[in-house]
């Protein structure tokens, strides 16, 4: 028997981060074409925030970001591939672990490069680790889920050359749901966060075949484009990003849909990587997510957790997958790629049912999970907790006034390219610092964000006060450093 002291109010955390997932992803929320029935039910038996914002379109500094509080300039970690993660501002792991959590990693951390190795740990609190920065056999040593795969008989490197894709059965989503089982299992006395890090939907779109065989690319409603997407992308081909502006029937794909095989040139010439294709690919992996998660809330009910264990559901940042002619991520802020699902449940704590229309932000996770375990907040955290929303004891209508996103030089070949996102309720506006171009947008009229005003003769009084407004904004997020203890 799982035992965690009665006597103990701090509920355990189940934190499910996936890699690279669009807001709209969830059948609950309203998108007809997914399967996502355990997601779902998280829906409607809590909270989910449906204008939840990264504070950078890109891995590294978006985790950094909602795991210290902090935005990704104040940690001073701004791009991928970064040498090692700081010691300073402390990880709200650390914290909790320090509080008396057990702590476990499954799957990705992505605080620092696993290009030539396997990433260097941070001061990051977890006792129980199992490690996998992404599902390749790129590492000798180190990558626990191709260890398990090999355990199994197989060899990673080989199922990843399959035009079938790795079994369900071996694929990292379910080894994360199966590490995740064995340390809810685990005997202890206080309570245990587990920080769930699945890889997929991330590129390369090569879900198991059982699951792309689900999902009919003809059923799709494709991306959203217009032919003007073109020229936009063509004035900002100087800003950093991992694809080139393509039509949904042409779109440039590095990493394609399924692996490289002799199968993949066939697929290619009958259109197998257009935009409909595309989602039905990373809606196919999002079920095999969905999937996951019932067998852990099943652990969790069977081993009578449930009532004590806060889940969170979201992601790190999202996906382009083919707006505005665009796959992928990097120097954009289309809602696609900078707006991802937040879901918090707890069932007799946290609201049933709730979807709340606040401006959020990631940031915000880890001073709520740090108020939830009864601890201080630290003045340099700039998120704020979510907590009184969740209890019912706040307006579920707003929390913020604005959220802001940054991509200072952040991909893996930095190029200079710096640029930040101020979205308050009605406007979003984008400045790419150094270059001649920017976006705004009035998202009460134009949802889908295809008429940029940034040159528009009658928005330019509304773009300097947003100017002015954003730099505000990035001005006071700037972290002044050491605690000051005294005037001189």
């Amino acid at each position: 028997m799982v035992t965690n002291s009665e006597q103990n109010p701090r509920p355990n955390i189940l934190w499910i981060c996936t890699d690279q997932q669009r807001y709209d992803t969830i059948g609950a929320l309203g998108n007809p074409y997914v399967s996502t029935p355990n997601i779902d039910r998280l829906v409607d038996e809590g909270v989910a925030f449906t204008h939840a914002y990264c504070q950078s379109p890109i891995c590294t500094p978006s985790r950094g970001s909602f795991l210290t509080g902090m935005y990704p300039s104040a940690v001073h970690v701004n791009g991928n591939g970064n040498e090692y993660f700081p010691d300073s501002p402390p990880l709200v792991t650390r914290v909790l672990a320090d509080a008396g959590y057990d702590c476990g990693l499954i799957g990705k951390l992505h605080l620092a490069s696993a290009y030539h190795r396997i990433e260097p740990r941070a001061n990051d609190g977890y006792r129980y680790w199992q490690y996998s920065h992404a599902p390749r056999d790129d590492w000798e040593i180190g990558h626990d889920y191709a260890d398990w795969v090999r355990s199994k008989g197989y060899i990673l490197g080989e199922l990843t050359k399959s035009i079938d894709g790795v079994p369900a059965e071996l694929h990292q989503t379910t080894w994360c749901a199966e590490k995740t089982i064995e340390f809810m299992r685990q005997e202890r006395e206080g309570p245990w966060l587990a920080s769930v890090n699945i890889y997929d939907p991330h590129p390369p779109f090569n879900p198991p075949k059982t699951y792309r065989d689900m999902f009919d690319p003809v059923d799709m409603p494709g991306p959203l484009f217009r032919e003007s997407d073109l020229e936009q992308q063509k004035k900002l081909e100087a800003v950093d990003f991992q694809s080139k502006g393509r039509s949904p029937e042409e779109l440039d794909i590095r990493s394609p849909i399924v692996p490289q095989s002799p199968g993949t040139a066939e697929l290619a010439s009958s259109g197998g990587r257009d935009g409909k294709t595309l989602q039905a690919a990373y809606y196919a992996m999002i079920k095999l997510i969905d999937d996951v998660l019932g067998r852990i809330l099943e652990t969790l009910e069977e081993t009578g957790q449930r009532e004590r264990t806060v889940i969170i559901f979201t992601s790190d940042h999202g996906e382009t997958l083919g707006d505005h002619g665009l796959i992928q991520k990097g120097c954009r802020f289309y809602e696609g790629l900078v707006r991802v699902p937040l879901i918090f449940s707890l069932p007799g704590h946290f609201e049933g049912g709730l979807r709340s229309d606040a401006l959020v932000g990631l940031l915000d996770k880890a001073p709520t999970l740090l108020e939830l375990a009864g601890l201080e907040i630290s003045d340099r955290m700039q998120g704020m907790s979510l907590l009184p929303i969740l209890r019912g004891e706040a307006s579920p209508d707003h929390h913020r006034d604005f959220v802001r996103c940054e991509f200072y030089d952040a991909l893996d070949q930095p190029d200079g390219t710096f640029a930040t996102m101020y979205r308050d309720r009605r406007y979003k506006l984008v400045m790419y610092h150094g270059h001649a171009h920017g976006e705004l947008y009035d998202l009460e009229a134009d949802p889908e964000e295809f008429e940029n005003l940034w040159d528009a003769p009658g928005a330019q009084s509304l773009k300097v006060d947003l100017m002015k407004q954003s730099y505000d904004a990035s001005m006071l997020a700037m972290d002044r450093g050491p605690r000051r203890i005294g005037p001189m």
